[in-house]
């Protein structure tokens, strides 16, 4: 084995993951991570770049870019016609401050799983989060877990769900989106409900050790403004104290109808042609029902599309900066000792299958992009073998909800500090326990129950 490859590597993983907790923008730490696998890898330094690096950015940029747009635009539809809003506030009079815990989790879940984007998701639900913790006198530390949880555990990974973590596997295994039959679901409820009950037992142990709800210090270099405007009483008198501004907003059932028609669409229309197709028209719907149904609440449409086109290429630019540093990895001869010997790992052959994809994942924070990276290497392999192709795409998304959340993953930065003022230091340890383990427990357990059904 290439020892200097492996060492470099291994450094160069750590040095992306070092560079984005620090705050590096996620392309300038990718290519920085790309030079240095390159030249320790004894590549060539023009080569890895031009080709290596943009192959796999320009590649994956063509293949999910639609996907991406329509994506976003949808989850800004839905912001900006108040609809997330609107789930929100239902959720939160419904179920109330006993309830506040669950009750945060399930608006995220569902408009997760509804396809509105994760950061379109966090804003809305974070305000509701925080009336519904304070009127209970839960610690704020707990908003962060409860909104990653909620959005990038059990409905990012569940069959039938419209989120790219459960569609790219459908190219590689030639399956639909429900791929993956009892034990998948199996594998999504057990996810939900023992991550619900973990989360539910931290905050009440917590609870009862004397925490309350406190805020970040103002002073924090992590205090976001969103999380400064909350405590200013801001967003609190925005969504709470105004009683007029939340009867404007839309009928409930009206806002959850493009969700549902999301749904409905794609795992109907995945039954007859390709998925990411199937996806893209169901998207597509989506966005058209929202703005009939709730025109008079779209005040800005033409704005809502330029900025939803915008998140749109800032997410994939990051996502194809990640794809474009694995590329480089996989030219190194140590990457594929690597991968040989996930494939050797000694029990089922879906075991190599689950750790290899959450491994990569892992090193690139990113689950759709580690997806990227690791299926056009893993999938070839293990269709060779004879593998049921639904449980390869269902252990392949779990396998991605798995160490992809470690405290550089986009979402979890965002998630902590821009959106709730927190620190990792005060946050991430609920996260890592929700978003890493529960999940990693729950995949190799679906690879057992594969194995032997």
């Amino acid at each position: 084995m290439d020892v200097i490859g492996l060492l470099g590597l291994i450094a160069s993983l750590g040095l992306l993951i070092y560079l984005t907790m620090k705050g590096v923008n996620i392309i300038i730490a990718a290519l920085i991570s790309s030079i240095l696998v390159a030249v320790t890898g004894g590549l060539n330094l023009e080569t890895a770049l031009k080709e290596d690096y943009m192959n796999g950015f320009t590649g994956y940029f063509a293949s999910w870019f639609l996907v991406f747009l329509l994506g976003a635009i949808f989850g800004k539809i839905m912001q900006e016609t108040k609809s997330a809003e609107s789930i929100a506030q239902w959720i939160k009079n419904t179920f109330g401050a006993k309830r506040a815990v669950f009750a945060v989790v399930a608006a995220a879940a569902i408009m997760t799983y509804g396809g509105v984007s994760l950061f379109v998701v966090g804003f809305a639900v974070y305000p509701i989060a925080v009336s519904l913790f304070r009127a209970a006198n839960l610690p704020h530390r707990f908003i962060p877990a409860a909104l990653v949880f909620g959005s990038i555990s059990f409905t990012m990974t569940a069959p039938g769900s419209p989120e790219i973590q459960n569609i790219i596997p459908t190219e590689f295994f030639e399956t639909t989106p429900t791929a993956g039959g009892f034990i998948g679901v199996l594998s999504a409820l057990l996810v939900m409900v023992a991550g619900g009950l973990w989360l539910g037992r931290m905050v009440r142990k917590a609870s009862a050790n004397g925490e309350s709800f406190m805020l970040p210090s103002a002073s924090s270099a992590a205090m976001s403004e969103t999380a400064s405007a909350v405590e200013a009483g801001e967003l609190e008198s925005n969504y709470q104290s105004e009683p007029e501004k939340i009867n404007a907003l839309p009928n409930v059932i009206i806002a959850v109808l493009p969700l549902v028609l999301v749904i409905v669409l794609l795992n109907v229309l995945g039954q007859f042609m390709n998925p990411t197709t199937a996806l893209l028209i169901a998207l597509t719907t989506g966005i058209a029902l929202a703005c009939v149904s709730m025109y008079s609440f779209l005040t800005e449409f033409w704005g809502s599309l330029a900025i939803g086109t915008q998140n749109a290429l800032v997410a994939l630019a990051n996502t194809c900066a990640v794809v474009g540093f694995g590329s480089v990895a996989a030219q190194v001869s140590a990457f594929d000792s690597v991968v040989d010997g996930l494939v050797n790992l000694p029990g089922p052959p879906l075991l190599g299958l689950a750790v290899g994809v959450t491994v990569v994942c892992g090193i690139t924070g990113s689950a759709s992009g580690g997806l990227g990276i690791a299926l056009p290497i893993l999938a070839p392999i293990y269709m060779s073998q004879g593998l049921d192709p639904g449980a390869m795409h269902r252990v392949s998304a779990l396998a991605s909800g798995g160490i992809d959340s470690l405290p550089h993953n986009g979402y979890v930065v965002t998630t902590v500090r821009a959106i709730c003022g927190e620190t990792h230091k005060r946050a991430y340890k609920p996260i890592f326990m929700l978003s890493v383990v529960v999940p990693l427990i729950v995949m190799f357990f679906a690879v057992f129950l594969y194995s032997i059904f």
